[in-house]
């Protein structure tokens, strides 16, 4: 085995990036490989797309060479495959990021080399998919002549607080020698600790429950939105009421987007069905869930016409697109259905959003995003993401933004709750 790891991150995304990072501030040789020639572009310049790490501090990170070059990874012996899981048109796992990313580490792929997985799978993607790619690739054996490993990310993004290091990662190997390795490379940068699962199929697991827990909590508590909201009463009330109780579990009701909840769920379902499982309680979380940006939009046009507002003549601003607050992350998020909704109505739709590309907002809308400044005159405004400059707005700039009558304030993150003022001078709805 290796004893000086030179290493490469296959996929240099949200969470693919700050790994790297991290692993060349901590000393190591590290090569950040993706096939997007224009984002390897952006990170040589300091420009951080994702902005986990931030331009400032990208600039001064020594040992990464950043590239699109198969070629540079030929001295590389400890490989980490970062790339999107995600799901097609049917909701069917889309892998051929994963085989891609494969076939590029099994042509480089020498005898005593390391493959680290962290994209989230469902148990058996790794080494039923995945191995034998490399193996083809490279002519090499799995176990005998290359070692194979599953660490699955854990990466919050936007968040500061929980970083990478902070989070204790879960490790796992095809065997003891890759193991041993492994919790030496990763044991460097984690503060917090590892954990070792039994097996590689047991950490797949691990990772995509994560996922699909959240997932399940969040649909019960939109699906009692749902049923309070018919009986009139307020859901953040309800919750305030029973989070008195020690052992009540603090979530609450939203649009579940981005690359991970409303994504990685499906892998289990996908797999679940293979072996002849019904996935019943997944499924119709899923269901709940990917519906909740309907019944936004649906409850929006209902109180546009029930306080007089006519709806090929109203104007609707979205307040913040992204899957979650803070981000620039558009994957997956669920404002796109409240807007596709509106639009049918021939409603005008306003799109602001502090943190969005304004490339990748007019590929996903079709219209330009629009600075919230210039705003007047909107019967509605719908609060999609919590961005905290949101949550600093006053009665007097959001009376800026609206018509002077019945003007309706639609929050499906419930930041204007307690906003006495705010509240009694719209008509105020949250989910």
């Amino acid at each position: 085995m290796h004893k000086k790891h030179i290493i490469a991150v296959i996929g240099l995304g949200y969470v693919g990036l700050p790994l790297a990072v991290h692993f060349a501030e901590s000393g190591f040789e590290v090569i950040g490989f993706d096939l997007n020639e224009d984002k390897i572009k952006r990170y040589i310049s300091g420009e951080d797309c994702t902005d986990e790490v931030g331009d400032k501090h990208l600039k001064g990170i020594r040992n990464i060479n950043f590239t699109s070059d198969i070629n540079k990874l030929k001295k590389v012996n400890f490989y980490i495959i970062t790339v999107p899981t995600p799901v097609d048109e049917k909701n069917i796992p889309d892998v051929e990021p994963l085989i891609k990313a494969s076939e590029i580490v099994g042509v480089n792929l020498k005898i005593g080399d390391i493959v680290v997985y962290e994209s989230t799978v469902y148990p058996g993607v790794t080494e039923d998919i995945c191995v034998p790619v490399l193996e083809k690739m490279s002519d090499l054996k799995y176990k005998k002549e290359f070692g194979v490993g599953y660490s699955p990310e854990r990466i919050n993004s936007g968040d500061k607080v929980h970083t990478l290091d902070k989070i204790v990662k879960i490790v796992s190997a095809s065997d003891q020698d890759s193991l041993k390795i492994i919790k030496e490379v990763y044991g460097r940068i984690i503060k917090a600790g590892l954990y070792e699962a039994s097996s590689i199929k047991v950490a797949e697991a691990a990772k995509v429950i994560e996922n699909a827990q959240r997932d399940t909590n969040i649909g019960f508590m939109n699906e009692i939105a749902l049923i309070f909201d018919k009986l009139d009463i307020n859901t953040y009330e309800v919750l305030e009421a029973a989070a008195t109780k020690w052992n009540f579990l603090k979530f609450t009701p939203g649009l579940v987007g981005g690359h991970c909840i409303g994504v990685d769920p499906y892998y289990l379902i996908y797999k679940a069905k293979e072996l002849g499982i019904s996935p019943n309680l997944l499924m119709s979380v899923r269901e709940i869930n990917d519906s909740i940006g309907k019944y936004v939009a649906e409850k929006t046009i209902e109180l546009l016409q029930k306080y007089g507002h006519e709806l090929n003549k109203s104007k609707v601003l979205l307040l913040g697109l992204t899957f979650k607050e803070n981000v620039g992350d558009l994957r997956n998020s669920r404002s796109k259905d409240i807007y596709d909704e509106l639009k049918k109505k021939d409603i005008e739709v306003i799109i602001s959003d502090l943190y969005a590309s304004p490339e990748v907002v007019k590929s996903i809308y079709d219209t330009e995003l629009t600075d919230i400044d210039t705003v007047t005159n909107v019967n509605s405004i719908i609060i999609c993401t919590a961005h905290k400059e949101y949550l600093n707005l006053k009665l007097e700039q959001l009376q800026k933004l609206t018509v002077a009558n019945n003007a309706i304030i639609i929050d499906t993150k419930n930041i204007f709750y307690k906003k006495g003022d705010i509240i009694n001078e719209f008509i105020y709805w949250s989910l």
